[in-house]
């Protein structure tokens, strides 16, 4: 382990000084287990898997009345249920054998679903909105509701804040990220240029800010694929050195040249359809001594490493965002990049079930002009 690696690590611990740890491996995997039992129980309830046979992730998802953007999630489904043993799967591809779960399994579940959201520090919050979209699963994949609805009920963020900001992993997430972003900083011999792909509630966001108080910032360049994100963001942050742009990992990532300090991912990986190809792409932008700080869900502190899935798709996105993507891969721990040492969460290996969608993304911001513009940066 890496000098930097260290101290990241010692500052995550920091943050959760005093927490009992040793249950958070089996807690995650506790809510994996109600999320892929509560998916079982929907698609053996409304596809033809119910009458046997074998079939194709496609014909499943038109038996659910998917939409075309969100179609592919539902093999991501079925590859997780499969490696659960909920599933068979054949060497074509297709699927047999669903697991049909019971009544007193899914109690069971549900009834274990409160502690291991107390083991992981989540509030009531963090349940209310697991059951509500186990519950909303055919509307979320026909584009009836989106997830902003769920992690803004009533329009309060205490849902939102209890998946990414509220609870120990998270804490221990940001906290180190924070200890990353502050040794790049003492180091730098300019002004920084950051880039937070995927910033979503600005949960990590809120714990960088505060280390770059009184120091030289060029930019800090806040980016989502929904301007919902995008607009919350500018409300709560401000602008100042922040700019906010529209980005898709998936599809439009930097391809100039461009010389940025750091490029943060904070649990967002599993939205890219291929995440070898995107983690690949952002040390092009970094050709000075920066780095890739990259933090996901995880058993960590440090654990097995059990995989966390989240049932329902992103937020709905207007039509000029329309799209689909290739199903996720697991995501990768975060590397070094341009020479300059990179720390990496320990721990789960995050898989979420929220689909990404399309949209458009900036070049390589080398000359971030506008503080508000959700426009393309050239």
């Amino acid at each position: 382990m890496s000098a930097l690696n260290v101290l990241a690590d010692r500052a995550g611990r920091a943050a959760i000084s005093g927490a009992d740890t040793s249950g958070v491996a089996e807690a995650i995997g506790r809510l994996d287990r109600l999320a892929l039992l509560g998916i079982a129980t929907e698609l053996h309830r409304r596809t033809r898997l119910r009458n046997g046979g074998t079939h194709a992730p496609d014909q499943l998802a038109l038996d659910l009345g998917a939409a075309e953007r969100h179609r592919w999630i539902v093999a991501h489904w079925l590859d997780a249920l499969h490696e659960e043993g909920l599933a068979g799967r054949a060497a074509d591809g297709r699927f047999h054998d669903l697991y049909g779960p019971r009544r007193a399994e899914l109690t069971a579940a549900r009834t274990g679903m409160e502690s291991a959201r107390i083991a992981l520090g989540y509030p009531p919050d963090l349940a209310t909105m697991l059951l509500r979209s186990l519950g909303m699963l055919p509307e979320l994949l026909r584009d009836e509701i989106g997830v902003q609805a769920l992690l803004y009920p009533d329009g309060e963020p205490g849902a939102a804040e209890a998946v990414y900001r509220d609870n120990l992993v998270s804490r221990y997430l940001n906290a180190a990220a924070a200890e990353v972003l502050r040794d790049l900083a003492e180091q730098a011999g300019r002004p920084l240029r950051i880039l937070e792909l995927g910033a979503g509630i600005g949960a990590t966001t809120a714990d960088l800010l505060p280390v770059l108080a009184g120091r030289p910032v060029e930019f800090y360049l806040f980016t989502d694929l929904s301007p919902f994100f995008l607009d919350t963001a500018r409300r709560r942050f401000g602008t100042g050195f922040l700019r906010y742009a529209l980005l898709d990992i998936s599809t439009d990532l930097p391809r100039q040249p461009g010389e940025l300090d750091l490029v943060v991912a904070a649990t967002m990986a599993h939205n890219a359809p291929t995440w070898g190809a995107c983690s690949n792409r952002p040390p092009r932008c970094s050709r000075r001594a920066g780095g890739c700080c990259s933090s996901r869900p995880s058993a960590s502190i440090p654990s097995r490493s059990p995989r966390c899935r989240s049932p329902c798709p992103r937020e709905k996105e207007p039509a000029h965002q329309n799209g689909t993507t290739g199903a996720p891969v697991p995501v990768p721990t975060c590397a070094a990049r341009s020479g300059s040492a990179g720390w990496s969460g320990q721990g789960c290996a995050s898989r979420s079930i929220f689909p990404a969608t399309r949209t458009r993304w900036p070049r390589c911001p080398s000359a971030c002009s506008s503080p508000s513009a959700d426009k393309e940066f050239t």
